[in-house]
């Protein structure tokens, strides 16, 4: 009987550490007893945007991930907690933007999108495509939407406060007016181009 591998994405800090545990690209690591998400075990998650809603996308790490052993879901995300966690390949930016893209064709091609339920259904405030639910996750305006939004929590062409690329949010980084912007901004901690 073989063993379930599923791929996924994880987040680290700059030192490519999570919650003080050191990773290597490369290698594999095991642990033992209850497995939680959210409490105890490896932690990734099979939305490669996802990785953006516990780690910056411009100070972090990333990296694609095979996970086994005990798994544990999170019902309302991706994440996926495992005994067991390979760190397959290191990924830049534009990588997990390019396999987010990819990932979420896959999901919402129509062989696999329902017509009801937690998936596509406009207005409902915890679904999570196509949607303007607080929850939302693409193309909406909910609270926690991620792209091409104005939810809070928009990352990607947004108004959101969280926003990062293409924004007016309060944290925003590249050509933006958000109160921490980088570059091509007025915010107010501007450091290229800007009058911030």
């Amino acid at each position: 009987m073989s063993e379930n591998v599923i791929t996924s994405y994880k987040g680290f800090d700059k030192n490519m550490q999570c919650r003080g545990f050191q990773y290597e690209v490369g290698k594999e690591y095991e642990m033992d007893g209850e497995i939680k998400c959210c409490n105890r075990g490896f932690h990734a998650c099979k939305s490669p945007l996802e990785v953006w809603d516990y780690y910056d996308m411009l100070n972090s790490r990333f990296a694609e991930v095979e996970q086994s052993g005990k798994i544990d879901k999170e019902e309302k995300s991706t994440k996926v907690c495992s005994s067991h966690i390979k760190i397959k390949a290191e990924l830049k930016l534009a990588d997990i933007i390019n396999i987010g893209v990819e990932w979420l064709k896959d999901i919402t091609s129509p062989s696999k999108v329902k017509t009801d339920g937690a998936l596509n259904d406009n207005g409902d405030r915890k679904k999570q495509i196509g949607s303007s639910g607080d929850y939302a996750k693409i193309g909406s305006s909910g609270d926690y939407a991620q792209i091409g939004s104005s939810g809070d929590s928009a990352k990607i062409g947004s108004s959101g406060d969280s926003a990062k690329i293409g924004s007016s949010g309060y944290y925003a980084k590249i050509g933006s007016s958000g109160y921490s912007a980088k570059i091509g901004s007025s915010g107010d901690y501007a450091q290229i181009g800007s009058s911030g």
